[in-house]
C-alpha cells in the first residue's frame, strides 16, 4: 500500500518528498488542506523548511491528497505516536534495536518477541521502520530494565538478525 501512495506522486519528485515526509512522521492533512499532527495544524513553511522545499509544494501536495479518495481517507485519519526510545533510560527502560539481514523477510518481530516473552519481559513499546521509507530499516523494542543475562545473545542468534544495538 505504501508503494501505491508513493507511486501516486511519481510524476512529481518534490511532492513525493512531501508525502514521504508526512508518512515517516505520522503527519496528516486537515479537511481544509493544512498539514497536521494529531489534530494540531503545522505551517506549510515549517514542513517545507524541514525537507528543503517550498511551502507552495507542500500546499499543492496537501490539495492533491484531498482530491484522491484513498489518500484523503488515509491522511485525514493519520496519527503520530510518541517514540519513547530517546527517553527510555530516564523512564527506567532499555532500548533494543534489531537490524535485520533482510527487512522484507517475515517473522522478525515475532521471533524477537518470543525471545523476550521467554524471559518474561514486559514490552513497553515496539515499532518497525518500514523498508520502503528507510534506508536502514530496524526493529526497536523498549522493555523493562535491567535486561536478564542471555536475552541479547538469544536475539542476536536469531537467523533474521544482522546486528543488535543496545
Amino acid at each position: 500500500m505504501w508503494s501505491d501512495i508513493i507511486q501516486e506522486f511519481a510524476d512529481s519528485p518534490s511532492q513525493s518528498r512531501v508525502v514521504r515526509f508526512l508518512l515517516e512522521n505520522g503527519f496528516g492533512v486537515t479537511e481544509d488542506g493544512r498539514i497536521s499532527c494529531n489534530g494540531i495544524e503545522m505551517p506549510a513553511t515549517a514542513v517545507a523548511k524541514a525537507i528543503r522545499s517550498d511551502r507552495r509544494v507542500v500546499d499543492s501536495t496537501a490539495r492533491r491528497i484531498l482530491e484522491r479518495p484513498m489518500l484523503r481517507d488515509i491522511f485525514l485519519n493519520m496519527r503520530a505516536t510518541p517514540d519513547l526510545s530517546k527517553v527510555a533510560e530516564s523512564l527506567g527502560f532499555a532500548v533494543i534495536t534489531v537490524l535485520p539481514k533482510n527487512a522484507n523477510e517475515r517473522g522478525i518481530v515475532g521471533a524477537a518477541v518470543r525471545v523476550l516473552s521467554n524471559y518474561n519481559l514486559s514490552i513497553r513499546q515496539i515499532f518497525v521502520t518500514d523498508p520502503e521509507f528507510s534506508e536502514e530499516p530496524k526493529l526497536v523494542i523498549i522493555v523493562e530494565d535491567p535486561l536478564p543475562h542471555g536475552v541479547i545473545e538469544e536475539i542476536r542468534a536469531l537467523s533474521q538478525v544482522k546486528q543488535v544495538i543496545i
